[in-house]
């Protein structure tokens, strides 16, 4: 029976949310949100239907700066999705000095893992920092060292099993010392707890852990590694070294520890696999320039076609081993995306190019769409500038006459030379706040306002001199 589905992510609500950090792009936003809203719709679905239905691939074509990849990082943050941004052009084919196709999943599933460690790490944080305080109680007031007695001595030199030996009697400390000691203790604990005991000194015992040391020459062994404890933690107690800190700066590193103890670590990879391989998100870019044109090669291109045949196997779904253990791509979600100004996507190869039935296509950056760039997003470029600006002590803005005419020269910029989309706003941006940037410091103004005929003054020549815009974005 189908469960009806509970998640308030509906593609609406996905992309409501897109739309606060991304401007336009309204094709590529609703491919991604009911690619997303699918992957929420198979889980209600029962496991025998769930397992046939493979996430339907994006390809995203577009020139630079149009908000490709910031879609991806967005869709995953929404979800709170293992994601993994790679570039297309850094891998060869197997068999090649480089990196194989298969780290991509590594990647992904070590990603997956510190989602998981972190979130059981907060899970854990009250308990460990009780056993912490524990622990530094004990280096601030040591307990009464237990009297030297013969049986001890007996047990550490005969060849005896010691379990023949009779357990001696615990030496009984005096009741009046045990009582001061807990007395001592427990204010010691309401002066730790207050803080006050924060900026003493005092030498503490934490573990000493290996160096993992990464494994060269056979390819895909890049990211196993060896951790020489781990190997030998059965064989050899575990090395200490002591360390003198404040009492403030020892509770937070005993807390760590304590807290990396309480972690199941076979639970957090059997997560940390289900959360790769069904949650999944891996952002392909510049995947044009692993294309020959025309659709065919001449001789060996390790870093092209020889690219797209190794990741085809990893798109269609295949078994990727990795440190944690298997990990199933069928249910992982591929998002490609590049410019394709000089190839067309039809010049992948044919397999390839069914593994990515949905295609979108993004629209350069108008004018209009740079000057909402500038402004409405959260953490918009202009807000970012006046946040900045505003540390010392000086209110900075803009008129809006000021953002269009910015929004204007970039797209000159942008249809005069090399497409770069949003991009040209930074340096934009720079070249205009250059020198306030500069300045503002050592000024006593308490309010700058940006006006269009500052920005003409500070832009105009930069935009319209030729050789000068030869060396600038």
């Amino acid at each position: 029976m189908t469960t009806k589905i509970t998640s308030e992510l509906t593609p609406a609500k996905i992309i409501e949310h897109l739309n606060r950090y991304i401007v336009g792009q309204d094709k590529a936003k609703r491919a991604v949100a009911i690619a997303l809203r699918n992957r929420i719709r198979r889980r209600a679905l029962p496991p025998e239907i769930a397992h046939e239905i493979m996430p339907k691939n994006i390809l995203m074509v577009g020139p630079t700066g149009v908000g490709k990849t910031e879609i991806a990082r967005r869709l995953a943050t929404l979800s709170n999705a293992p994601f993994v941004k790679v570039e297309a052009t850094k891998f060869t084919e197997v068999g090649y000095v480089g990196r194989d196709v298969e780290t991509i999943i590594r990647d992904l599933t070590e990603f997956a893992a510190s989602m998981v460690r972190r979130r059981m790490l907060e899970e854990v944080q009250k308990p460990a920092l009780e056993r912490a305080e524990h622990r530094l109680l004990d280096a601030l007031l040591p307990r009464p060292e237990r009297k030297f007695s013969m049986p001890d001595f007996m047990k550490a030199f005969t060849n005896k099993d010691t379990d023949e030996l009779p357990e001696p009697p615990e030496p009984e400390p005096e009741p009046e010392q045990t009582e001061e000691h807990n007395r001592t203790r427990a204010k010691l604990h309401e002066m730790l707890k207050a803080g006050k005991l924060d900026n003493r000194d005092i030498e503490i015992e934490i573990n000493d852990t290996g160096a993992a040391i990464p494994i060269f020459g056979t390819p895909g062994m890049d990211v196993l590694g060896i951790n020489i404890t781990e190997m030998l933690g059965g064989m050899m107690p575990k090395k200490t070294r002591k360390r003198h800190m404040k009492v403030k700066e020892a509770l937070r590193v005993l807390q760590q520890e304590e807290a990396e103890k309480m972690i199941d670590a076979e639970a957090m990879a059997k997560e940390a696999l289900d959360m790769a391989q069904e949650d999944g998100i891996v952002f392909l870019d510049e995947i044009d320039k692993v294309v020959v044109k025309g659709g065919s090669s001449h001789g060996p291109d390790v870093s092209r076609e020889g690219v797209q045949r190794d990741l085809l196997p990893i798109v269609e779904g295949s078994v990727v081993q990795t440190r944690y253990g298997p990990v199933k791509t069928d249910h992982i979600l591929f998002i490609a995306a590049g410019a394709f100004s000089g190839v067309k996507p039809s010049d992948l190869i044919p397999e390839l190019q069914g593994r990515f039935p949905i295609r979108v296509e993004l629209e350069p950056l108008s004018s209009e769409h740079l000057q909402q760039i500038l402004t409405e997003p959260e953490n918009s470029l202009i807000r970012q500038y006046e946040a900045l600006i505003s540390t010392e002590g000086t209110e900075l803005s803009f008129t809006d006459e000021a953002t269009a005419e910015i929004a204007r020269l970039a797209h000159k910029m942008n249809s005069e030379m090399e497409d770069i989309g949003a991009r040209r706003l930074h340096t934009m941006m720079e070249q205009l706040l250059e020198e306030i940037s500069f300045n503002v410091s050592d000024m006593d103004d308490e309010k700058i306002e940006i006006t269009a005929e500052m920005v003409k003054d500070k832009l105009s020549g930069l935009v319209e001199n030729r050789d000068i815009r030869r060396y600038l974005l």
